[in-house]
């Protein structure tokens, strides 16, 4: 693949975007000079596949408007100074050469901070430039949309730029894959992926082990239709998303064992899967056959494993996930292999463009939908509302999208009821009785496969 420098956009000085301008004269008035170039990073929407990247399989996500900016102007100082135009994010500056990030605490520089360390550690950089930057989001934060994600890429992408490096846009989504960690989110790479490899006017399947994007074309006839909860979910703040990370890694120790593998060489489900040779449904029923649906106890775990608890703490559990007393493992498994099982369903009916391929793959999100608030586990009251919301005003298929426990639904409208659609669900969830929720332009919006990541240069 191309080096990224593939992707600058050169703009005319006298002619700037009024975001690219407003951005620019923020910046000058805060530092005192101008930036000497531009990073913007998407959020993007996963249509299907959720909770099965970081178990091996491949997801379905597409690049959104919404996006983070960052104007950057290197300096001599090895020092970084962190602002944003959001006066609810404080600013902050710290030595380039003594990066530390609290993972106890994901404020949003943090999330910067990930991207520059990663970047840095990649290259062995031993006096990497410093900087001054500005940042602007317009993905609502802890929304299911991958604001931190686009945040950490977008970092990346400002450092790589600043130190005069370069990297494909695979390297770049892998390297800050593995930064985002340092913050404590066990990911597994769908966010980064997409934004770096969108490309505009088509969804992306993202498989990995080796990391590679193919086109998907969506189906003329329906929009898809991003709906904000207003229930805020931050992935490195709460417990629940890397406790799933753990289920599903136990999951595959036990699977493994009883079918005489060597347990703990392996990660992931989707090695389980290719150890033995089967397909995904034949996988569905070996889960059935192995694991049960009451939850497990550690004391169990280890007695299956004929490991100590200490060698379980130690070995296996995430630092965030040491006093966890009991994991579903049969739920978290069937979750993972009927799903991605739906994402292959999904890109073949998109490939076929059969009559009736909106109808289809309504079907394969409600059904979706359905495991993640069943199986997995990770809806919340405001998601389901909001689903049946927009099922009954005429969406084909709605479901979670993200990690869950609050944040965004996605939903496939047929495009001559769009109209009706926003104006009936803005009513029927935003503007109740019961509740009045702010109703900003990012909180319910039809939306298109966007691009990815570029740097802005003024020519």
């Amino acid at each position: 693949l191309p080096a990224f420098y593939a992707n600058i956009v050169l703009l005319n000085v006298s002619n700037l975007p009024f975001r690219l301008q407003k951005l620019k004269e923020m910046f000058v008035s805060k530092f005192g000079s101008a930036p000497k170039f531009y990073v913007r990073a998407p959020g993007r929407v996963n249509l299907i596949g959720e909770h099965i990247d970081y178990c091996g399989y491949a997801v379905l996500p597409m690049a959104i408007e919404q996006d983070i900016l960052i104007a950057v102007e290197p300096v001599k100082t090895q020092v970084v100074q962190l602002a944003n135009t959001n006066s609810l994010y404080l600013d902050f500056s710290t030595s380039v050469n003594n990066i530390q990030i609290n993972n106890t605490k994901p404020q949003w520089h943090n999330y910067f901070l990930c991207g520059l360390k990663g970047i840095q550690e990649h290259f062995g950089l031993n006096n990497p430039t410093g900087m001054n930057c500005l940042l602007d989001g317009t993905i609502p934060p802890s929304s299911g949309l991958s604001s931190s994600s686009a945040l950490v890429c977008c970092a990346g992408l400002v450092t790589l730029r600043a130190n005069g490096k370069t990297l494909s846009k695979v390297e770049l989504a892998e390297i800050c894959t593995k930064s985002e960690r340092y913050i404590g989110t066990e990911g597994g790479g769908m966010d980064q992926s997409i934004s770096f490899l969108a490309e505009e006017g088509t969804a992306k399947l993202i498989e990995f082990s080796p990391l590679r994007a193919t086109d998907v074309r969506l189906p003329s006839g329906a929009a898809f239709v991003i709906a904000n909860s207003c229930v805020e979910m931050n992935k490195a703040a709460t417990s629940h998303y890397n406790i799933r990370v753990m289920e599903c890694r136990l999951a595959t120790k036990l699977l493994s064992k009883s079918k005489g593998l060597d347990w703990k060489k392996m990660l992931r489900l989707h090695d389980v899967q290719t150890k033995l040779g089967v397909s995904l449904e034949e996988m569905l029923t070996i889960v059935e056959e192995v694991l049960h649906p009451e939850p497990y106890s550690t004391e169990e775990i280890c007695k299956c494993l004929g490991i100590s608890l200490e060698e379980l703490r130690s070995q296996i559990l995430s630092q965030n996930t040491q006093d966890v007393s009991t994991f579903k493992l049969y739920q978290r498994a069937k979750h993972v292999y009927s799903e991605a099982a739906r994402v292959l369903e999904f890109k073949k009916i998109c490939n076929k463009a059969p009559a009736n391929a909106i109808q289809l793959l309504g079907e394969l999100m409600n059904q979706s939908y359905i495991s993640c608030r069943e199986m997995y586990e990770c809806s919340c009251p405001e998601l389901d509302r909001l689903v049946d919301i927009c099922l009954q005003f005429g969406a084909i298929g709605s479901r979670l999208t993200g990690a869950g426990w609050g944040g965004c639904t996605v939903s496939m409208v047929p495009t001559d009821k769009l109209n009706t659609f926003l104006k009936n669900v803005k009513k029927a969830y935003y503007q109740t009785d019961v509740q009045s929720l702010p109703l900003e332009n990012n909180s319910l919006f039809a939306t298109k496969p966007g691009r990815g990541a570029l740097v802005f240069v003024e020519a």
